[in-house]
């Protein structure tokens, strides 16, 4: 009986975690992917009226069988997370487990439901059936860009992080000059510096409203000059992506080169 049972927790184990490639394991990947795609569909079109009012008691019942998936879904990795070799030689295993990324992520997506049992609150609750969107993210574990756009995020952090800052440190001064340069010819539009950060950002960015724009001559060309800077500004971040998204398939790509396609196992060495 202990044989049974702990064969069918592997079992459950190697599903839920895509550790094999046999047919069970695919179509569960196929349905979660189909179940979030269409999860996320339904927040979308249910904010039009005209499609609420006509399918809207189609929702809830598929709302219910959603929840029903995910729950158990999320009940089954914290079952079998002895046999994750992140989390079994762990002595606090199981709570590094459920504030993993992945778990708060899983979290989310049935919290929505359950919650507005407990909060009464109408605006409060609004917020939370958003908070289904976040289902939308559950997509990474089964989705082969969407880990790959994790590595290279978390791969090039650091990076990321200076290249960020310089646009704060940009943004600040650039702020602040146009803050002494329009206050007295614009008052009202630039009353302070934070208010003129809203100018600050919609410039570095290249965006330009047209909203909020400079009348006197220093102003213009410091807005001139915030322009261009903002073009190099945030051609750092994005050539720090570019490179990272190119040095991981890359790296993909070796590591299936010199995968054998029937065992899995390396065959660089042979």
């Amino acid at each position: 009986m202990s044989h049974v049972t702990n064969k069918t927790i592997q079992r459950v184990y190697e599903i839920l975690e895509g550790t094999t490639n046999d047919k069970i394991t695919k179509s569960f990947q196929i349905f979660i992917i189909t179940l979030i795609a269409v999860n996320v569909l339904v927040v979308i079109v249910e904010t039009e009226e005209s499609v609420l009012d006509e399918y809207g008691y189609l929702f809830t019942p598929f709302e219910v069988f959603s929840v029903i998936v995910f729950t158990v879904e999320y009940v089954g990795r914290i079952l079998v997370y002895k046999l994750n070799p992140k989390y079994n030689n762990s002595k606090f295993g199981l709570a590094r487990l459920l504030v993993s990324p992945m778990m708060l992520v899983d979290l989310a997506a049935i919290l929505p439901f359950f919650l507005p049992f407990v909060v009464t609150d109408t605006r409060f609750i609004r917020i939370i059936r958003l908070l289904r969107l976040f289902r939308l993210f559950k997509l990474s574990r089964y989705s082969e860009p969407m880990q790959t756009l994790g590595i290279v995020f978390k791969s090039k952090a650091g990076d990321l992080a200076v290249a960020f800052f310089i646009l704060f440190i940009v943004l600040i001064f650039a702020s602040s000059l146009m803050y002494h340069a329009e206050h007295e010819a614009q008052p009202e539009v630039f009353s302070s510096i934070p208010a003129s950060m809203w100018w600050g950002i919609v410039t570095l960015t290249t965006i330009g409203y047209g909203d909020v724009y400079p009348v006197t001559v220093p102003g213009k060309l410091i807005a001139a000059g915030v322009a261009v800077i903002g073009i190099a500004v945030y051609a750092i971040p994005t050539g720090i992506m570019a490179s990272a998204f190119t040095e991981e398939l890359r790296h993909k790509r070796e590591q299936k080169n010199n995968t054998c396609p029937h065992c899995g196992k390396d065959i660089s060495e042979k």
